[in-house]
């Protein structure tokens, strides 16, 4: 079986956007224009196609990240039915809510390019800037669509002048809009100098016209800024332009195509897409200047054999390289593992290697996703991303790949989580039926955790935010049929030490048989942050917020004890010195001690090391760190007094003030501690008429008199 569409002519992109953008809104129009569906779904009436889960239907906004394929003939070709002319798009919808911001996360891995969509009203909003930094870090191209020109108080120019302000000095505008608010009615297009009009309706392109008058200076004005743009990024074209000679448009869309798959450049495009205007031309732009797999650099990983980096390239012929990027349990199929081919391919029915756990298994069927509807394929090739039935034990971020030439690629990084819940099922059927459904959520969402507490054996649930905990709460109602009652939300504090101390541990004990003994001494000091250009010295393991010296010379601690006591010193941070919490960003040297050739043993050099780490975290000064969330409230001028005396009575720091549209938005540091409830607390303070936005931002130290309460309470 051969591929059905070459490689040049594969789009993977993703649109993202701050929640309530129109990001689900301009996928139900791609899917509409691209013959997906013959209806156009509306957020507002709760029937998207990329919405497909209950929850997401009645409160109107994305929770998972939803995978659809369509094709694209662009506007400018006369026979749309000519197959050599349609493009194969994969498209993933992704949530705009920072609770569910690991759906963006992994989807910006496995992506080649993004479409960014911003409201015309607010412009660049915090998620915005936070989905911005993943794209940026994933080093994929992005589109900018400037969505809802035709709402009260919609501004291109205002929009525009923030993306520049807040994300990059690189956008630069290929249109400008004809009219605005209730008078928008087309786009203009500065690299061909053409108008679009769109039918009313369905948004078909009625005509494309002469520039109406009053905007030809301006166009001409910002055709000139753009051409100087992308003749930047190539030489001769920069001289050949100085010396006056206008580049044709094929040199000039060539030039930007490169420009943009380097991220040099980022197109603004604007439209509406609730009114089905402009969303026809960025799927043209999608097609002139995103990626195709071919021009993106080769995956890079590395042999778990010696440890060596090794490329593959996007090519049928390479050896089958794959990233699971998520998993999604299907009430028909059982388990769906999402992939992403970047070699090689791979047929259903084969057996596939998980060179992540070392292990093989059989892939059942491969599907092919139109968010909840599924078409199945017997093979899929380099480039393409669908989704498998049957794997039992690969979880999000595992490689699987051909097993006579492994590759482990490099994981996606996960954000931890801050808040947490007390949860126990109503009834002992309930509690059979709550860990299998932990358990399958936990593995869809790995900013989900799910653990015990040692003291009272309660169970805990952690996620990113009231919202997170409370969806996962409601689909193991309706998804797994489990009753349970639920405590109030919970802050994940942390603990740490400010300074350095030294301490000995030493466990005897003499029976009448065989005694025990362990004998350490330990140094801990506050850990800085991991710097992943420095390379490690041998006698050290470290990971984010731990570190582990071994400095035993002259075999004093023989080798054997070495493991153990790294053991003990990881349980004692897990019990915590203060209140009880997780330790974090701490290094513990272990550079003396002694045994004895009889009685010592794994569990007294274990026993040993915690308590020297418990009396070197009395000396070290521990404190207790809580999580400070970044937040943003957008309320009418008339109450900004009221909402930043609210946000400076809940220990916040205020950082700044902006004008939005008529609003005002209000940045602060606030701990996350004071911000339960807020939304009822803001409503009723601004008449309804305010809302706000909050992401996890750093952890800081809690003010004496704070922490005090904490571990009263915890006591």
């Amino acid at each position: 079986m051969n591929r059905d569409y070459p490689l040049e002519k594969l789009r993977n992109f993703g649109i993202i956007a701050h929640i309530d953008a129109g990001k689900t809104t301009t996928s139900e129009r791609v899917l509409y224009y691209t013959g997906s569906q013959h209806k156009i779904g509306e957020v507002h009436e709760g029937e998207t196609t990329t919405d497909w889960m209950e929850q997401e239907r009645e409160r109107g906004i994305t929770i998972t990240a939803a995978a659809v394929t369509c094709f694209w003939t662009k506007t400018d070709e006369e026979d749309k039915k000519d197959l050599a002319k349609k493009y194969r798009f994969n498209i993933i919808d992704t949530p705009g809510h920072i609770d569910f911001t690991v759906e963006v996360k992994r989807s910006m891995r496995v992506l080649d390019g993004a479409v960014v969509v911003f409201d015309g009203v607010a412009g660049v909003e915090p998620q915005s800037e936070t989905n911005w930094r993943y794209a940026d870090e994933a080093n994929v191209p992005r589109i900018c669509f400037i969505n809802k020109m035709d709402r009260m108080g919609a501004s291109f120019e205002k929009s525009y002048a923030s993306i520049l302000d807040r994300l990059t000095k690189k956008a630069v505008r290929m249109q400008l809009p004809i009219g605005a608010e209730s008078d928008f009615d087309g786009v203009v297009d500065l690299l061909t100098m053409k108008a679009y009009k769109f039918d009313g309706s369905m948004g078909e392109i009625v005509s494309t016209y002469e520039i109406p008058e009053n905007l030809v200076e301006e166009a001409k004005k910002y055709r000139a800024e753009l051409i100087e743009k992308i003749v930047e990024n190539d030489d001769a074209l920069m001289t050949a332009y100085l010396d006056g000679k206008e580049p044709t448009l094929e040199q000039l869309k060539e030039t930007l195509r490169k420009a943009v798959i380097a991220n040099q450049i980022f197109p603004v495009y604007t439209g509406s897409a609730l009114k089905n205007r402009g969303v026809q031309l960025v799927l043209d732009a999608v097609v002139d200047y995103l990626p195709s797999p071919i021009d993106m650099p080769p995956v890079k990983g590395i042999n778990p054999a010696n440890g060596e980096e090794i490329l593959r390239t996007a090519s049928d012929t390479e050896p089958f390289t794959a990233l699971a990027f998520k998993l999604q349990a299907d009430p028909f199929v059982g388990q769906l593992t999402f992939f992403r081919v970047y070699s090689g391919t791979i047929e259903a029915g084969s057996y596939i290697y998980n060179s992540t756990t070392g292990t093989k298994e059989r892939l059942g069927r491969i599907v092919r996703l139109q968010a909840d509807q599924r078409e199945e394929v017997k093979k899929v090739f380099a480039g393409e991303i669908a989704a498998a039935v049957g794997l039992k034990d690969t979880k999000t971020s595992h490689t699987l790949c051909d097993e006579n030439s492994p590759i482990i690629l490099e994981q996606i990084k996960f954000p931890e989580p801050v808040i947490n819940l007390r949860i126990e099922p109503k009834t002992k059927a309930d509690q059979e039926k709550m860990g299998m459904a932990m358990k399958k959520l936990a593995d869809e969402d790995p900013t989900f955790r799910v653990t015990t507490d040692p003291e009272t054996s309660e169970t805990l649930i952690a996620g990113m935010g009231e919202l997170h905990l409370e969806i996962i709460v409601d689909r193991m109602k309706r998804e797994f049929n489990v009753e349970a009652n639920v405590g109030k939300p919970q802050v994940a504090y942390r603990e740490t030490i400010l300074q350095e101390a030294e301490a000995e541990g030493k466990y005897i004990k003499q029976t009448g048989g065989k005694g025990q003994y362990g004998h350490v001494r330990l140094r801990i000091k506050p850990l800085p942050p991991l710097d992943p250009e420095k390379k490690l010295a041998k006698n050290i393991t470290r990971e984010d917020h731990f570190e582990f010296i071994n400095s035993i010379k002259g075999g004093v601690v023989p080798n054997e004890f070495i493991g153990p006591v790294e053991k003990g010193v990881r349980e004692a941070m897990e019990r915590g010195f203060v209140a009880g919490f997780k330790m974090v960003d701490i290094s513990v040297e272990l550079y003396d001690g002694s045994y004895h050739d009889v009685d010592s043993s794994e569990i007294a050099f274990k026993i040993a090391a915690s308590m020297g780490f418990q009396e070197a975290a009395q000396r070290a000064k521990a404190v207790l760190l809580e999580p400070i969330m970044k937040v943003e409230v957008v309320t009418p001028e008339k109450f900004m007094g009221d909402v930043t005396g609210s946000l400076n009575s809940k220990r916040g720091q205020i950082e700044g003030m902006e004008e939005r549209g008529l609003a005002r938005a209000v940045k602060a540091k606030v701990p996350l501690s004071e911000m339960f409830g807020y939304t009822t607390v803001l409503r009723s303070m601004t008449e309804g008429r305010a809302s706000f936005t909050m992401e996890f931002d750093h952890y800081e130290v809690v003010p004496p008199n704070v922490a005090q309460t904490i571990i009263a309470a915890r006591k």
